[in-house]
This record gives structure tokens, C-alpha cells and sequence, in this order.
């Protein structure tokens, strides 16, 4: 199994947007990333990143609400990512063993290992494969792959509160959209859920699809996303400091930012009014660890809105704000500061208290 968990971790691929994160993957030869229509939904584009490539947007290419299904645009630049297969000729039988893979945003590479309980557990009129795996939301739109490393599947979801309990929609339908999407010479497109006919601007008449009458939505004509409230503020805050909105955005009421070595996540909670920003730095030192805190406890003296803490090894930087005393001039200030302290701290800790860089999965 080794062999192949490493492959796919180079095509697996993280995949975050204002409303979700959730998984994708890369398949070579077709040039585009598969993943689930619920994970892109209400967007053009998406933020992806993978173990090989950076963080950017991809354009939302197709999108099929019957099946789930989605396609993006694969990664730009010169980027040699391994091809994997599609199992499409497999006959699977329960009790068969499946990997279930994925990479939810900000989270660490997982793989799933466990057997087909049902090879049809129809819902919706369409035969799901049921799995023991213990899949998370965030696994939705990776690969499960048989054996011999071949995909048989896309993971599509999970039962809440269900012991062990997911389903995979079959590799055949992902074959069948794939062939039909690329036939049409199309980059927008989508199936219409009534008739199931692929349509593009050629068959979609004023959003209503020209062979069933259906109401559609190609991906060109979802409407861009405009924040407002609290998280429009932060989104202005982020663009001020000079980092790119878009990019940033990782989830509902969350962004994702490098400055220099920092990562720094920002989160709102609306529910408290809360706004949070943590900056994760380098890890406590093996030995000599009592001046590095006798440092901490100084600079947190001396500093305005921020503090420093230790989270198991992490050494964290923070700021809270409350979203009542949110306002673009001092909003400004108080990231444009934090973000600046990330960075130098990130240097002092590692060079002069021994402190270890983060590591990078």
C-alpha cells in the first residue's frame, strides 16, 4: 500500500472556499482536479494547494449537482505531478479492502483503510458504495482507491454521528462525466439534474436548460462572493496589509496568511463577536527552555494587544478583538503589527533561544 499512499499524496489536493474545505485530486491525463460539487458550490473559483505546488485559485470548470461532482482547473506553472488510474473496469464485492484518501485544509495528509459494506446502497436512485472507513467532512472529494492503487471511487459523505460510516460514489459515474464534459470542448459546463444532459451557454437559454426547460447554473454564472459585515471588514483589513484576499480565504469566517516563516490564521466567531488571529511560530527548544520563557513573559509586558503563548510545542502570537471595537483605521494597525511581530519574533526565538523552525507536511 506504501507505494501508491505516496503517489497520491502528490495529487491530492486541499481545496478551500468562503463556505467549505474539502479534497480534491489530480488527474494527469484528463488536466483538470475531480472533487464534490457541495465542496466548490457558490463559487467561480476556489483556493487549491498541494504537497507540490503552491496555494492559488482555480476556476470552477464543471459542476454536476445530480452525481456531486466537480471540475476544476489543474495547477498552473511547471509542475510534474504523478498520473494515477481509474479502476472503471473493477468489479468490486464486499468485504473488498479500500484507502480512503484526503487532505482537509490546514490539515495534515490522512489515509482511511477499511472494506466495502455494500456495493449498492441506493439513495437518490444512484448505487453508492458503502464503507467502513472513518471518513471526515473534510475528506469529501478524495479518491478511493482499491488495492492495486486504482481509483474506484470519489468520497462523497459521511452519516453524521454514523460509527464508521461513509459513501463513495463509483468511478463509472466520474468516467461518464469525465468523457461527456471533454467532448464538448467546453470550459463551462454542467449536467442538469432533471434531463442529465450536459449543457453549456450553447444549450442554456436565459439560466433554463434548452432540452427539458430545467432551471441550471453554469459555473460562469454563479455570482462572485461578497463578504459583508465583520468579515468584509477583515477582508479589507487583509487587502490594506498587502496580502491577497482571495488566496487567504480558508473556510467559513476563516483566512489563512504567510508572513515570511508566520502562518497566521484569522478567525471570526460570530457567535461571541470574537475576532481571533493567531500566528503560529517556531517549537520550544529540547533544552535550555526557561530564557526563552523568561523572554516570552517580557516581551508580553511590554506589548500592546498581542501575547505570546506556548500550545504543545507551538509558540503562538495572538490578538483579540472584538468585533464592536472593529474599525478600519486601528484594524489596520493591530494586523499590519501582528503580522510584522510574526515575523521578527519567528527570527529572534530561532536564532538567538535555540528554538526550531515549524516543519511542513
Amino acid at each position: 500500500m506504501s507505494d501508491f499512499v505516496e503517489t497520491y499524496r502528490n495529487v491530492i489536493v486541499q481545496i478551500a472556499t468562503p463556505n467549505s474545505t474539502g479534497t480534491g485530486f489530480f488527474l494527469r491525463n484528463r488536466g483538470l482536479i475531480v472533487t464534490n460539487h457541495h465542496v466548490v458550490e457558490g463559487n467561480r473559483a476556489v483556493v487549491v494547494e498541494g504537497a507540490k505546488f503552491p496555494k492559488q485559485l482555480a476556476n470552477v470548470r464543471y459542476t454536476d449537482q445530480r452525481y456531486d461532482l466537480a471540475f476544476l482547473d489543474g495547477p498552473g506553472g511547471d509542475i510534474d505531478l504523478p498520473e494515477v488510474r481509474l479502476g472503471v473496469d473493477k468489479a468490486l464485492r464486499e468485504r473488498d479492502p479500500v484507502t480512503a484518501m484526503g487532505h482537509p485544509f490546514g490539515l495534515k495528509f490522512s489515509v482511511k483503510s477499511g472494506i466495502v459494506s455494500n456495493t449498492r446502497e441506493v439513495m437518490n436512485g444512484i448505487p453508492y458504495l458503502h464503507l467502513d472507513a472513518a471518513l471526515n467532512p473534510g475528506n469529501s472529494g478524495g479518491p478511493l482507491v482499491d488495492n492495486d492503487g486504482e481509483i474506484v471511487g470519489i468520497n462523497t459523505f459521511v452519516i453524521r454521528d454514523g460509527d464508521n460510516t461513509g459513501f463513495s460514489l463509483p468511478v463509472g459515474f466520474l468516467q461518464e462525466s469525465l468523457d461527456g464534459f471533454l467532448q464538448l470542448d467546453t470550459d463551462n459546463a454542467c449536467r442538469c439534474p432533471a434531463c442529465m444532459n450536459i449543457v453549456t451557454e450553447k444549450t442554456v437559454d436565459k439560466d433554463f436548460c434548452t432540452y427539458c426547460g430545467n432551471r441550471v447554473e453554469l459555473p460562469s454564472a454563479v455570482d462572485e462572493y461578497a463578504p459583508s459585515g465583520v468579515p468584509k471588514t477583515i477582508e479589507l483589513l487583509i487587502g490594506k496589509v498587502g496580502h491577497d484576499v482571495a488566496l487567504s480565504r480558508c473556510g467559513p469566517n476563516a483566512w489563512e496568511i504567510r508572513q515570511g516563516s508566520a502562518r497566521i490564521i484569522i478567525t471570526y466567531h460570530d457567535k461571541s463577536g470574537l475576532i481571533s488571529a493567531d500566528a503560529v511560530l517556531c517549537q520550544l527548544p529540547k533544552d535550555n527552555i526557561k530564557p526563552l520563557y523568561e523572554y516570552l513573559l517580557r516581551q508580553n509586558y511590554s506589548n500592546e494587544a498581542l501575547t505570546l503563548s506556548v500550545h504543545d510545542q507551538d509558540i503562538i502570537l495572538s490578538l483579540l478583538i472584538y468585533d464592536r471595537y472593529l474599525n478600519e483605521e486601528t484594524g489596520q494597525a493591530m494586523l499590519a503589527n501582528l503580522f510584522d511581530k510574526a515575523d521578527y519574533y519567528d527570527d529572534i526565538l530561532v536564532e538567538q533561544y535555540g528554538a526550531t523552525w515549524n516543519v511542513e507536511d
